[in-house]
């Protein structure tokens, strides 16, 4: 496909990335696609596609390398992980997970909780981020996991849903609030919870339309102490730090609908170039090349947007918060749509499960959903307008 081709060509990868990227690519081709209709029809966890990519040392790419990382770039990470959303979204989901959960630590923890706790990540581990509750979804302040100093512990109390990677997760970066602050948003804070960590109870996981092989879990905390060592920052420094994980896992999120969109797409044209219907070819009629054109356009420009997102991050851009709400609104539409037509040009088989286009489709949906319901991108980005 020329124009995707020539977009690829520009982005003159470092040798050493394009090497990764070559890895990446053969163990999508290898072992995590011709496992993905498996595992979502089982619903069972991943494990030799996750294995595959942590024996090529993906964890690492975002880990400093005195923690035991290969660090490349944002830009690297996200196309690593189109790769393997395309290949497996529930594969894809799992990995970038790990980043979302364990990039914050990176970026805010102190030297001695990343010495200790990131090796783990980089021997690979897995790792997930925990915010949302019943009360608390696109808005996070409503949460109500509350965070009670005692000595040199703290002590947890609450719950999470719908926690990606909840239930496999070696490290939980967790939000809460501290008990002794008197403020919605002031009271946030965060810290690290590890695995077994006693009091902490994985309540069971969700039965789902797509992503059926990452599971999404509902956490408990009953009096369960942690070392105060594990605080992230201060007490009612949470806020901050959630902002600032968000603005770079969304692009995160960008980069896993997108990958579900180029799956759609290549699905999609190789079956219409082949599929005969009144003795022609399905992409010879002039209502489908129109089709065809709306969404290779939309495709070719969302993906130079989320290059352009990567290259603010990677260029230390302080902010890029609308940029980033932008790539995710309009990447996890663009999925739902590329997968929704590529359905329709399949026909009666597109609604059957011998084609991929139909567990495409059901994995696209949720992507309008997480990170942000896209009516709260679209409100964040149409307030900043205001005068």
């Amino acid at each position: 496909m020329r124009i995707f081709d020539q977009l690829e060509r520009q982005r003159n990868w470092p040798e050493e990335e394009r090497l990764v990227l070559e890895q990446v690519q053969k163990v999508a081709d290898e072992i995590i696609e011709p496992n993905a209709a498996r595992y979502d029809e089982t619903s069972e966890f991943p494990q030799e596609s996750v294995s595959a990519l942590m024996e090529l040392g993906m964890n690492g790419i975002f880990v400093p390398a005195e923690f035991g990382g290969t660090p490349m770039s944002y830009a690297l990470y996200l196309e690593c992980t189109k790769i393997i959303a395309a290949a497996c979204a529930s594969t894809g989901v799992i990995y970038a997970t790990n980043f979302n959960g364990m990039r914050p630590l990176v970026d805010f923890g102190s030297e001695e909780q990343k010495k200790r706790l990131l090796p783990r990540i980089t021997a690979g581990g897995i790792g997930a981020i925990a915010i949302t509750e019943q009360t608390a979804g696109s808005d996070a302040t409503g949460m109500r996991t509350r965070f009670t100093p005692d000595g040199d512990e703290i002590v947890i109390n609450g719950s999470k849903i719908f926690i990606s990677n909840g239930d496999v997760a070696e490290l939980i970066f967790l939000f809460g609030k501290w008990s002794e602050i008197d403020d919605p948003r002031g009271a946030i804070s965060a810290l690290i919870l590890e695995k077994n960590t006693p009091g902490f109870t994985v309540l069971g996981t969700e039965k789902k339309m797509g992503h059926r092989a990452a599971s999404t879990a509902s956490l408990a905390f009953e009096d369960c102490r942690v070392p105060r060592a594990n605080l992230i920052g201060e007490p009612g420094s949470g806020l901050a730090t959630l902002l600032v994980a968000l603005n770079k896992s969304r692009p995160s999120m960008a980069a896993h609908a997108l990958g579900i969109a180029r799956a759609a797409f290549r699905d999609m044209v190789a079956y219409i170039n082949e599929r005969k219907q009144s003795r022609r070819n399905i992409i010879d009629f002039q209502g489908n090349q129109f089709l065809v054109a709306d969404l290779a356009s939309e495709l070719a420009l969302v993906e130079n947007w989320l290059n352009y997102v990567a290259g603010l991050i990677d260029g230390g851009a302080a902010d890029f918060g609308l940029e980033a709400s932008i790539s995710k609104l309009r990447a996890s539409d663009l999925a739902m749509r590329m997968a929704t037509e590529a359905v329709q040009m399949h026909g009666g088989y597109g609604y059957c499960s011998d084609y991929r286009v139909e567990r495409l489709m059901r994995d696209a949906k949720v992507t309008q959903i997480w990170e942000g319901a896209n009516q709260v991108h679209r409100q964040l980005i149409g307030r900043s307008f205001r005068i």
